[in-house]
């Protein structure tokens, strides 16, 4: 049990001094050099001290040039200058930019600085796209990736999840900006002219991390959704966009409020449709979500990806991690919550049918990770210095859901765990916390409201839930399989085919009914008890099937992932993924092409290299060894 005077240690992926003083508040003053691809500009960062005789601050910085750091004193123009020092590099960590203050400040104490700066090319937090690249193939684009560390990239900044600010923005572009914010200046969107440079406003009265600071620019346009909902995409895009999320997002905020038990508290709900490049599926930046155009399926059957990011405005940007050790705590909850808002709009097989899918992406994670077994743990303890990212995966996701559902089950099922569900976000609302508090709230909360799930908690083994390593979890969960077994037998029937020749009697048929969801998971059933289909068998499955020509992504990777492995459409694998910006998507369909063709592998990486966002490029080169 934690007691109140109880601190998450230092972020170790962070330089900065946040302990001793941290950002309230930030302005950022941009203008767009698309010719350069830079930034430039100014932030004001408003600081308030936490202890005695704070001399200096601490901010983290990667690839950004630093002009000037003066004290903004709203009663006077005379400027003061401080004096600066950049450090040292960091290969993960960056550079920390050190400023001595004028004056030794002592516990809540404020001050205001601007920082002159600029990015550089080598920023890894944008992606800079050529015209070719956007769907009207008319004007470049811009868009951020700022999670896990690469805020430092473009701003000044305390690039950990512990400090949390409000904001806000202004931007100088001939092209449309939109921030991860409430748009304060809403100029009808006129024709586009390059010589003609328009100012873009914004602002974020929610206090958030660093990681969910978000610019995106280009040519775009705007549909609403909903009362506190829209869709923001390319206008060659736009009508599909509207078309795929118009009729869910309303009501996967309003289910989300209805299961916590606490209100929506951003105001708008607005999504962004971005480029192929884009490396997630979805991020949660606040009040914008950004969105994979691979989700425009035409059938509605991805739209569960809006449903996870909607559930970040509880779990992640509002209740969030305090360092990335305890990243479960953002996206096992909000996968949870994710399944919940399925539960509440499609019946109970639905959340568990989404269970099924993710536990066969959490067993290839633990598999990919056998090698490197901390990475197994949900909360995982991080060397000065480590990159978070190599340690993304679904294991945070689907491991953390798991032991959510585990520990509903334990306590006695959903009318005894939800009301803790809700009091757990208003308890840490705003706030940043590590597992170590949450499970010191956890026990209290039981403790104090229910005796009896409070003994039933004893049974849990928390070492192994939460440092546990292996392919398996520490306990079965059950799920209903009545929305897969259809799939389960079908997938049956094939790995019999592979041994008695007559039984290879399939029809289109066989699939007609089923689900984009039950395609999904006959594949993946098949791929997990049948190592390696045979060739003949994998050209008769897409013959009889056409999974080759899926306009599901989701469909697609794991068609490819079966027919890697027998060597086969090695040329298609390779054509649809040099376009497939999305992580989930070009790393495994990479991985599995290298084992069978390392030369076409790499060879298709090095000729859409440019295409990738710095994030995603970076875990590329190390998959198919080129780093």
């Amino acid at each position: 049990m934690t007691d109140q005077s109880y601190t998450p240690p230092q972020d170790p992926a962070s330089f900065s001094n946040y302990r001793a003083i941290s950002i309230l508040h930030a302005h950022f003053d941009w203008t767009i050099n698309w010719e350069h691809r830079t930034i430039g500009g100014s932030v004001a960062h408003t600081f308030e001290a936490h202890s005695e005789n704070v001399t200096e601050i601490v901010l983290d910085t990667s690839y950004l040039t630093i002009h000037k750091v003066a004290v903004l004193n709203p009663r006077t123009t005379a400027e003061v200058v401080l004096k600066t020092h950049v450090g040292e590099r960091h290969p993960v960590l960056g550079c920390p930019l050190t400023i001595s203050l004028p004056n030794a400040l002592g516990s809540g104490d404020r001050i205001t600085l601007q920082i002159d700066y600029n990015t550089t090319t080598a920023c890894t937090a944008l992606g800079w796209l050529k015209p070719a690249q956007t769907a009207s193939q008319k004007h470049p684009f811009l868009y951020s990736q700022c999670q896990a560390i690469h805020a430092r990239s473009l701003i000044p900044i305390q690039d950990t999840p512990s400090v949390k600010f409000t904001y806000t923005a202004v931007a100088r572009s001939y092209l449309p900006v939109l921030f991860s914010g409430l748009l304060t200046s809403e100029p009808p969107l006129p024709p586009i002219d390059p010589k003609v440079v328009r100012v873009w406003r914004a602002e974020q009265p929610v206090k958030i991390p660093s990681y969910l600071v978000a610019i995106a620019a280009g040519q775009l346009t705007f549909r609403p959704m909903g009362n506190r909902t829209g869709i923001w995409a390319d206008p060659a895009t736009i009508n599909a966009a509207h078309a795929e999320f118009a009729d869910s997002t309303e009501r996967f905020v309003a289910a989300a409020e209805k299961i916590v038990g606490v209100d929506y508290d951003w105001g708008r709900y607005d999504a962004l449709v971005l480029p192929p490049s884009f490396p997630y599926g979805g991020m949660e930046n606040s009040n914008l979500t950004f969105l994979t155009p691979s989700l425009l399926t035409g059938d509605k059957s991805l739209v569960d990806v809006v449903a996870h990011e909607i559930a970040h405005s509880w779990f992640g940007n509002n209740v969030g991690c305090a360092n990335w050790g305890s990243f479960w705590l953002n996206e096992g909850f909000t996968t949870y919550l994710e399944r919940l808002i399925l539960r509440e709009l499609h019946g109970d097989a639905e959340r568990s049918f989404s269970y099924i899918i993710g536990k066969k992406a959490l067993d290839d994670a633990l598999r990919e990770f056998k090698d490197q077994p901390r990475f197994q743990q949900l909360e995982i303890e991080y060397e000065l210095g480590e990159d978070p990212d190599l340690a993304f995966s679904t294991v945070p996701y689907d491991k953390g859901a798991n032991f959510l559902l585990y520990l509903e089950k334990v306590v006695g099922g959903l009318d005894v765990f939800l009301p803790y569900v809700g009091a757990y976000v208003r308890a840490f609302k705003g706030k940043s916390l590590d597992t170590k508090m949450w499970k010191a709230h956890l026990l209290k909360y039981f403790a104090e409201h229910d005796a009896d799930a409070s003994r039933k908690l004893d049974s849990v083994d928390w070492e192994a839930w939460l440092h546990g390593q292996g392919l398996e979890l520490p306990v079965t969960v059950e799920y209903d399989t009545s929305l897969a077994d259809a799939a389960y037998a079908l997938a049956k029937r094939w790995e019999e085919a592979c041994n008695v020749p007559e039984k290879r009697k399939f029809d289109r048929s066989d699939i007609v009914h089923f689900s984009s969801n039950q395609i999904v998971v006959f594949l993946e059933k098949l791929d997990s008890c049948h190592d390696t289909l045979p060739n003949e068998l994998v050209h008769l499955m897409n013959q009889v099937y056409a999974f080759d020509e899926s306009q599901n992504q989701e469909i697609r990777l794991r068609w490819y992932a079966i027919a890697l492995k027998a060597g086969a459409f090695t040329d298609r694998a390779a054509g649809w993924v040099k376009n497939k910006g999305r992580m989930k998507f070009a790393r495994p369909t990479y991985r599995a092409l290298y084992k069978v063709d390392p030369s076409l592998a790499q060879q298709t990486f090095k000729d859409n290299e440019a295409f990738y966002h710095p994030i995603c490029r970076a875990m590329l080169a190390k998959d198919l060894a080129l780093a």
